[in-house]
């Protein structure tokens, strides 16, 4: 893994990339990672990779918090070269709504002078193991979702702040890291497939005790969806946030009785502050590691293909078990 100011692995003094941000000639995907300790290594990692952007003619975009984006831009000497949009980073918005954020800067950067989108991201990560996993989740799918997109992106890990897996967690996530102001192929990275496959996703501490609410081998969508709402209401207090809930849950529900294998079940388990809710039936169901991270058809909403991206936008955590009995969503949020 690259870190400022240390030796760097030959593997990485070798790599094919400029330090423009992406592979010479390449106009897809350049994702690259950095850790660094603390703000002057941050800067020192960002300033270069921002100045070769503005040079370049790109779109240029900070995804970080304002107490960074200051500093960044003052060093820099410009305002008006650099955008912000923390959201990117998973700051206020879950990855969903962060990869439509980002196509439409795409869309954006397109009349640039380079065509290209440069992001300088500080991820958000979050104070729980549950969270570290969707933020490394949505570093991991990046690699997928915007393949072919003309965009460099350098993510910094600040080992002084992020917890010791999320740091080790860059390595694998990014296909380059930095090396000398250049980004460089990463040996240790592994692709999207394999590496959400092998992410482990334990059981939650609430789904220990007894779940709030039961039922298998229901008969009817309809009568499911019912059943949801009505254990909703007994939790979730705010109107506009039960609804959300119910809608993405529903959609799951009725995924599993139009694609699924009969018979289809349901748990929710509850306590003050958080609910969890698995839909189950006996099939296999997805096998695209990165589904439900957009919509299955694309901006054509009318072609349906929206239930696990309603649930990723509308859920904090959803997680995708493949297990000998069948396949489960589980969702869940805390119910601040």
């Amino acid at each position: 893994m690259s870190v400022i100011g240390d030796h760097h692995p030959r593997s990485l003094q070798r790599g094919q990339v400029c330090a423009g941000g992406g592979q010479r000639g390449r106009r897809g995907h350049a994702h690259g990672a950095v850790v660094v300790t603390g703000r002057e290594q941050l800067l020192d990692a960002a300033i270069p990779f921002l100045e070769s952007g503005i040079r370049a003619g790109d779109l240029v975009v900070l995804a970080c918090g304002e107490e960074t984006a200051a500093p960044l831009r003052s060093a820099l000497g410009t305002r008006d070269a650099l955008l912000s949009e923390p959201r990117i980073a998973l700051r206020g918005a879950r990855a969903p709504d962060a990869f439509g954020l980002t196509r439409r800067l795409l869309d954006r950067a397109a009349a640039s002078g380079s065509g290209r989108l440069r992001i300088l991201g500080i991820p958000e990560f979050g104070p729980e193991p549950i969270s570290w996993r969707e933020g490394q989740r949505y570093e991991s799918a990046a690699n997928t979702i915007l393949r072919d997109a003309p965009l460099s992106a350098l993510c910094v890990y600040d080992a002084d702040v992020l917890p010791a897996p999320v740091v080790a967690s860059a390595c694998v996530t990014h296909p380059y890291l930095l090396a000398h102001s250049d980004l460089a192929d990463n040996p240790e990275y592994r692709p999207p497939r394999r590496y959400l496959a092998e992410l482990p996703v334990p059981r939650e501490p609430v789904e220990e005790g007894a779940p709030v609410f039961v039922v298998d081998a229901v008969a009817t969508l309809a009568d499911l969806r019912h059943q949801l709402g009505a254990v909703l209401a007994q939790w979730v207090s705010d109107r506009d946030r039960r609804e959300d809930l119910h809608l993405a849950v529903s959609e799951i529900a009725a995924n599993a009785f139009r694609h699924g294998t009969p018979p289809v079940s349901a748990r929710i388990w509850a306590e003050p502050g958080r609910i969890v809710c698995t839909i189950s039936d006996q099939g296999t169901a997805p096998v695209d590691p990165v589904a439900g991270f957009q919509p299955a058809h694309g901006e054509d909403l009318s072609r349906g293909g929206m239930g696990l991206w309603l649930a990723r936008k509308l859920w904090d955590h959803v997680d995708l078990l493949h297990g000998p009995d069948g396949f489960t969503v589980r969702l869940s949020s805390p119910l601040n």
